[in-house]
C-alpha cells in the first residue's frame, strides 16, 4: 500500500493539505531486527508500514507478550508517545527487512497547529489505534486461540511462513504445542 492511500484512508484530506503532510514524510529503510520503538523511550515517529512485518510486544520477565503484528498498510506508533509525548510501554521491531514511511510527531505536531484538516486527520489515527487497542483487548476476552488464529491467517494468509512460530504462539496466548494442535485442525 502506497503512503497517500494509508493517509486517505485514515480521514481523507484536501490536496494541498496532503501535500504538507507528505512534505515532512520519508521514506526508510529497517533490516530485520530494528527496534523501530522501544519501551521506556519517547517514541519521535510514527510510521507507516509498506514492506515487510513487525511485531509488537510487551517483555515481561523471562519471554515476551506478543500484542501484534502489523502488516503493509498498517500505522505504527506508540500511542502514550503520540498523545502525551513520554515513553511508551510496548516494543516494535522489524521482523524482516522493511520499508516505511515516518513522520516526525514533532512536526506533525507543528502542522496540527496550523491546520484544521490535519489536525482532524490526527484526532481520527489516534482514535482508530485506540479502536485497535479495543478490539485486540475484546479478541483476548472473547474469542478462542483457534479463531484468533483464523483471523490472523485471514489478514495474512502465508503469516506462518514469515513469522517464528513462538511468536504467533505468544500473540495467541497458547503454548507451541497447543498452537500445533491448532494449526492442524485448519489444514
Amino acid at each position: 500500500m502506497e503512503f497517500v492511500e494509508a493517509i486517505q484512508r485514515i480521514y481523507p484530506l484536501p490536496e494541498e493539505e496532503l501535500e504538507k503532510l507528505i512534505t515532512i514524510t520519508e521514506q526508510t529503510r529497517v533490516e530485520k531486527n530494528v527496534i523501530l520503538i522501544d519501551k521506556d523511550k519517547t517514541s519521535k515517529y510514527i510510521y507507516f508500514l509498506k514492506e515487510g512485518i513487525c511485531r509488537i510486544y510487551y517483555p515481561k520477565e523471562e519471554k515476551e507478550a506478543v500484542l501484534d503484528f502489523c502488516f503493509p498498510g498498517d500505522s505504527i506508533l506508540s500511542l502514550k508517545s503520540y498523545i502525551h509525548s513520554t515513553p511508551g510501554y510496548e516494543i516494535v521491531d522489524a521482523l524482516e527487512d522493511c520499508v516505511l514511511f515516518r513522520i516526525p510527531t514533532s512536526k506533525l505536531q507543528d502542522l496540527y497547529n496550523s491546520s484544521l484538516p490535519i489536525a482532524n486527520w490526527g484526532r481520527k489515527l489516534a482514535e482508530l489505534e485506540t479502536l485497535k487497542i479495543e478490539q485486540r483487548l475484546m479478541q483476548t476476552l472473547f474469542k478462542t486461540a483457534y479463531e484468533r488464529y483464523r483471523d490472523l491467517l485471514t489478514k495474512e494468509a502465508n503469516v506462518v511462513q514469515r513469522i517464528k512460530l513462538g511468536y504467533i504462539a505468544s500473540y495467541l496466548g497458547v503454548t507451541q504445542v497447543t498452537l500445533s494442535r491448532i494449526r492442524a485442525e485448519i489444514k
